[in-house]
């Protein structure tokens, strides 16, 4: 089978620091970002710091740039989810997941955190005690984690294979469609990394790249992808990828 070429394209994204190095798997098997996607990156977070805050009541998605930038919180933010939604003010002292929860009331969303500092939202739903159908679920939500770091690990892997793609140095946020053989088919770049010959080899990188465990029926496409720079701008320690899948 022929696999198409990765494009690029570009997409605008709000900028306020650099976030601490790796790569954060946005995946969401109940919902996932759409093509609008607006990622939003901020400086080094602590989730558990409390901050002096004041996020007056506004559109939604200008209140969550407003706290990406004062938090240091990575967020990639469908903008037709929060068309149309307002946020509460956030008035005083909070830790920053504190303030995002404050922050969403009544909104209808809530955040799917993909680590500490990075999250995305999507709509709230309502806990309900555990059903004999739901044991198949949490079989889907399992095979989907594992699913994601057999998805981390041969991306890791690839990027490592070049110096210029090499995780640390720079900020990306990608999208991923995979073949049920786990093949990264088609790739797209959101946002450039300030470097033209690293966004092309970036996509390169991605169409040789194959996941050893074969996607899961449940998942949802595009994968998204975060990669964040080391705050010391090191790259990764790729010694402990060698021999993983990549190519």
């Amino acid at each position: 089978m022929q696999r198409r070429r990765a494009k690029v394209g570009y997409r605008c994204f709000f900028h306020a620091g650099f976030a601490r190095c790796g790569l954060a798997l946005l995946l969401a098997l109940a919902v996932a970002p759409a093509s609008g996607a607006t990622p939003v990156a901020a400086a080094p977070a602590d989730s558990r710091q409390r901050l002096d805050l004041d996020i007056a009541a506004q559109d939604l998605a200008d209140a969550l740039e407003l706290f990406s930038r004062s938090t240091g919180m990575a967020v990639l933010v469908d903008r037709e989810l929060t068309r149309g939604r307002r946020s509460v003010r956030v008035q005083g002292r909070y830790s920053a997941r504190d303030a995002l929860s404050r922050l969403l009331t009544g909104s209808g969303l809530m955040a799917r955190y993909a680590r500490s500092d990075a999250f995305t939202l999507q709509v709230a739903q309502l806990s309900d005690p555990p059903t004999a159908s739901s044991a198949g679920g949490s079989a889907g939500a399992w095979a989907g984690s594992s699913f994601a770091s057999a998805l981390q690990r041969a991306v890791e892997a690839g990027l490592c294979r070049s110096e210029l793609t090499r995780p640390g140095r720079y900020r990306a946020v990608l999208q991923l469609w995979i073949d049920r053989g786990g093949h990264i088919e088609h790739s797209r770049l959101l946002t450039t990394t300030g470097d033209l010959q690293r966004d092309e080899a970036l996509v390169q990188r991605l169409a040789e790249t194959w996941v050893e465990r074969p996607a899961p029926s449940s998942l949802r496409q595009p994968v998204t992808l975060l990669l964040l720079p080391d705050s010391t701008g090191k790259p990764m320690d790729c010694r402990q990828r060698e021999g993983a899948s990549g190519a």
